[in-house]
């Protein structure tokens, strides 16, 4: 699949600006005792939080328009499919199920937008 994510119509696949942060966070539970002992373990077999910060830097208004009709059709709650180049996969690419819930929308000049999203990854079938 090509990288970034499809938002249909006549502007198809969507690629991110390049320098997208992934932002990685475990779920554990931890159990503290007096002495300075703890003792952790896993919470859930997808333990990983992971967040995207992707940008749309100096887009033309109908392409802004596209993506921004994509994520509100979405809703915060219909996961799609999201691929980003990863060296740590091979094919050095991976695909995951996000949602984004929550998008700002910059006019830089003229006719040309900025875009900041938060995609969150979501673990379903």
């Amino acid at each position: 699949m090509a990288l970034g994510f499809n938002v249909g119509g006549s502007l198809g696949v969507v690629r991110p600006d390049k320098g997208f942060t992934q932002s990685n966070e475990t779920v554990i539970f931890k159990a503290e005792f007096g002495d300075g002992y703890e003792q952790r373990i896993a919470n859930g077999i997808n333990n990983t939080k992971q967040s995207f910060e992707l940008s749309f830097v100096n887009r033309p208004k109908d392409e802004i328009d596209d993506i921004v009709d994509f994520f509100a059709s979405k809703k915060g709650a219909t996961a799609f499919d999201y691929t980003f180049a990863n060296t740590n996969e091979s094919g050095n690419e991976e695909t995951v199920k996000v949602v984004i819930e929550k998008w700002n929308q910059t006019w830089k000049y003229d006719d040309y937008y900025d875009l900041k999203a938060t995609a969150r990854r979501v673990y379903e079938a």
